[in-house]
């Protein structure tokens, strides 16, 4: 807790109003009501979430909240804290410099609050609680049950927590900053505490367990098709590869961008030119993105968007056009939204492009809002892929039993499996 004048200036206005701890709370706390917000919509187009992630069977299944309900009391619950803490903050820093800079022991206390919050015996979603820190525990090493033991509900953490990266990244920040020496983790962030590359390498983890996921996916289908003498009704697992491959495209992103920051403290430790630098990334990113986008919509999803466009003769007469056979939502714009709002949300990056918003992204409140619509982006691309989990599942007639892959190739043929129809024939993830 220094309160040196010589940090203080550098203590922007939107550091002084919500400081880099609070932001982390702020987003689990959002992170929680989202959850519910999933669970809700989904429950009222009759789809059944704890089915699908095979969630424990309630003791009470008639007395017991909706389970919507329950993630909102819980959140509720997380509010409560959040908002006291964060008032009395504001009350006691009036957003002081210096008394910003002291009173960083209010939303340190907060954060291990929430922790704790989570570990209360009993009450609050305990079954809820219980099993996702169950399962943050398998994922958090890369494990991937067995279908019939919940595989769909670890593939799902561990994509939300690609999107939670920087944010699990700016809560080691804050707590480096916090026990440093003369610190403060409420001072102007200082992503390199640590050493330069902590931080990164702690960015990229979510990514290497999604990695790891696919190719336990791999070797499984591959052990499975030994075991029967052939390639079975999953392909020969090409399909994990290449979604392994989409995660590993996140790599060199997250390196240039940490040379890109050492070049700008250390001009002389990187070796290449900043221009070429900026090249790489660029490259980089737009590679990570377009691939993202376009496995989010036609593998994570099941559209036939792509499928369409280069064959729209072909599109099915009784199929929305770049959709797919069956939707359970209302509305076929909802979908044509969710696409675009992805293609947006993934490449917020350009943002960097432009000659009046290039250093956006460098600004604490620019850094944030990044961060924020990462979280929102995966939200709405959370209700298409339960969705099409859901379809995948009934229309096989699996329902309560072992649940189907992370992703599904249909059969690409001539006719309509050329967008995407679900023939009912598993090929490879």
């Amino acid at each position: 807790m220094d309160g040196d004048p010589a940090v203080e200036p550098e203590l922007d206005s939107f550091s002084l109003t919500l400081p880099l701890p609070y932001r982390v709370a702020l987003v689990v706390v959002l992170g929680v009501w989202a959850w519910g917000a999933n669970l809700h919509y989904l429950s009222l187009v009759k789809i059944d979430v704890p089915t699908l992630i095979h969630y424990p069977q309630r003791a009470s299944p008639r007395t017991d909240l909706p389970h919507h309900l329950s993630t909102y009391r819980l959140a509720l619950l997380l509010t409560l804290p959040f908002s006291l803490s964060i008032l009395l903050f504001w009350a006691l820093s009036h957003r002081n410099p210096t008394l910003v800079i002291y009173y960083d022991f209010l939303p340190i206390s907060l954060l291990l609050l929430l922790l704790v919050i989570f570990f209360l015996p009993r009450r609050f979603a305990s079954t809820g609680r219980s099993r996702f820190l169950q399962t943050l525990r398998r994922v958090s090493i890369g494990g991937l049950a067995q279908a019939h033991d919940g595989k769909f509900g670890d593939i799902l953490l561990a994509d939300v927590l690609t999107s939670y990266a920087k944010i699990i990244a700016d809560l080691f920040v804050a707590l480096c900053m916090f026990f440093s020496h003369n610190g403060s983790a409420t001072k102007r962030p200082d992503r390199a505490c640590g050493g330069q590359y902590l931080v990164p390498i702690i960015i990229a983890i979510p990514s290497l367990i999604r990695l790891r996921q696919c190719l336990i996916e791999y070797v499984r289908v591959r052990a499975a098709n030994r075991r029967s003498g052939g390639i079975g009704s999953q392909g020969w697992g090409g399909q994990h590869l290449a979604n392994a491959l989409k995660y590993s495209s996140a790599f060199p992103v997250i390196i240039l961008s940490a040379l890109q920051r050492n070049m700008t403290l250390n001009h002389d430790a990187v070796g290449l030119t900043e221009k070429s630098l900026y090249r790489a990334w660029l490259l980089a990113v737009m590679v990570n993105s377009l691939y993202s986008f376009y496995w989010d919509v036609a593998k994570d999803w099941d559209l036939t968007l792509f499928s369409a466009l280069r064959s729209p003769s072909k599109v099915p007469h009784n199929m929305p056009f770049g959709l797919r056979s069956r939707l359970c939502f209302h509305t076929k714009e909802l979908y044509y939204i969710a696409i675009v709002l992805d293609l947006l949300l993934r490449c917020t990056w350009s943002l960097k492009l432009s000659p009046h918003l290039d250093h956006f992204a460098d600004f604490e409140s620019g850094i944030f809002l990044m961060e924020f619509l990462e979280v929102g982006r995966r939200w709405i691309w959370i209700f298409f892929r339960v969705e099409t989990e859901w379809v995948r599942n009934t229309e096989r007639g699996v329902l309560g039993g072992p649940g189907q892959d992370d992703v599904l190739l249909g059969e690409y043929s001539d006719d309509l499996g050329d967008f995407g129809y679900s023939s009912g024939k598993d090929d490879d993830d």
